[in-house]
């Protein structure tokens, strides 16, 4: 057995090393260059359609364009952004948050194309499930002889559902709950196959209504604690952004229980928990754009493109400076304490918020990690449609939602291993669909954009 997690550490590492961050930020920024950067150009106009698209636009699928958005985003908001970050820091020193920003800057752009293609080429299932993503972009845009890759995306897909989506949420969930309020796994387990059943029964619809109020209160709350600590020290925040931009670019010194950072470990920390977070490239995020009623693929990519800036430059970036700001008793930046994870998170809020600070973020991960759960059930429901056709939805949302009460009560390093990897997995051919579709990309946004006088390229 440790032969077997070694190999699969080693796995994991190589395939979140830097082949994938320079495929990842490198395919963003040749979209950005080819679109003229487009999501900067745009970035208020696409709140503008994000506000008008509270209510359904066309006839054409089934959540509203905001559902889709906070599906995504409920899949996006997790435990990457509470325990990523905080690895991040950790490892890499202030400097990683700076190049989870860069990550995030670039990766609108990527998360923009792979949406517009996913809405552009989907397709209505006979059952009527509006199905996208991008198997269906490969399949219906690059033609029969790309039929191996899209089956690759959808089988790497489905099976990390399970494992990053399901298990590992519930897993940190059970964990949280235990450890703060003295929970048992077995009644977390039960808890959530009650309620992950009772909105897995509905669909995506109810997926997608459950993420559009869940998703706005868990950020507001989480956002809102951030900001009462970060004004707390507002004195240190000018201080602290100009010690990110800094270290960002300066190895890191040893200090406390930090072991010191080069400039290469800040960037490749930054970067890889920048993607992991808000999973532009990923390829998953687009299958539940797909079934937005939005007027047009522009526009539902255009909103898209903001669960990145949401995920990354708001959420993630409150984290970070939470932590950066906080000190121990004795004074020394609780970062350096030798803390990482989430146990250096929970320890910056306990610091600072003594009476709430640790049920706060347990609250917060907890529903965090659930509406994990639900956005990926998504995702997984949708690669099982394109492998095994509409017969497999319903068999999906079942085993599904007992990998969620499992995860509860079970040891996952071996799963989330593999989940880790299978994640990774996904973008490979998710990166080879856009590149080798970008020429019919650039045309598509030319088109709309002369349509749809709002933008501008």
């Amino acid at each position: 057995m440790e032969a077997l997690m070694d190999l699969l550490n080693a796995v994991s590492n190589f395939v979140w090393g830097p082949v994938m961050l320079v495929m990842l930020v490198g395919t963003g920024l040749y979209l950005n260059v080819i679109l003229r950067f487009f999501s900067f150009r745009n970035w208020m106009r696409a709140y503008k359609c994000l506000w008008a698209g509270r209510k359904h636009q066309s006839a054409d699928g089934e959540v509203s364009p905001w559902n889709a958005l906070m599906t995504a985003l409920a899949a996006d908001i997790g435990t990457g952004n509470i325990v990523g970050v905080a690895t991040a820091i950790a490892i890499g020193g202030p400097g990683a948050l700076f190049w989870m920003w860069v990550t995030a800057l670039v990766g609108m752009m990527t998360k923009f194309a792979e949406v517009l293609l996913s809405v552009h080429y989907r397709e209505k299932t006979p059952a009527g499930n509006w199905v996208g993503g991008a198997m269906y972009a490969i399949k219906n845009g690059l033609g029969k002889n790309w039929l191996w890759l899209a089956w690759a995306f959808a089988f790497f897909g489905m099976f990390a559902s399970f494992g990053i989506g399901a298990s590992v949420q519930a897993n940190s969930i059970s964990v949280n709950l235990t450890k703060t309020l003295s929970i048992p796994g077995w009644v977390t387990a039960v808890a959530l196959f009650l309620l992950a059943g009772a909105v897995f029964i509905g669909g995506v619809k109810r997926v997608g209504a459950v993420a559009g109020k869940l998703v706005p209160f868990m950020a507001v709350v989480y956002v809102g604690m951030c900001l009462v600590i970060i004004f707390m020290h507002i004195e240190r925040v000018p201080e602290v952004f100009l010690w990110v931009v800094k270290d960002a670019f300066t190895p890191t010194a040893a200090q406390g229980g930090f072991a010191g950072a080069t400039v290469m470990m800040a960037i490749r920390m930054g970067m890889a928990r920048g993607i992991f977070s808000n999973e532009a490239g990923l390829g998953s995020a687009p299958m539940a754009h797909a079934a937005s009623t939005a007027e047009s693929p522009l526009v539902q990519a255009s909103i898209g493109m903001l669960d990145v800036f949401i995920d990354t430059l708001i959420v993630c970036s409150m984290t970070g400076f939470v932590i950066l700001v906080s000190v121990t008793p004795e004074g020394q930046p609780l970062w350096c304490s030798g803390l990482s994870g989430g146990v250096l998170t929970a320890a910056s809020f306990q610091a600072n918020l003594p009476a709430i600070g640790e049920y706060g973020v347990t609250f917060c991960l907890a529903i965090f990690a659930f509406t994990t759960a639900l956005g990926w059930c998504v995702y997984g429901e949708r690669c099982a449609i394109y492998l095994f056709g509409d017969k497999a939805q319903k068999p999906f949302r079942v085993i599904y939602t007992l990998a969620v009460a499992a995860g509860a009560v079970l040891t996952l390093d071996l799963v989330w291993l593999l989940a880790d990897i299978f994640n990774a997995l996904m973008a490979f051919p998710n990166i080879i669909g856009i590149l080798l579709l970008s020429p019919m990309l650039c045309k598509i946004v030319r088109e709309e954009v002369q349509k749809d006088p709002r933008f501008v390229l």
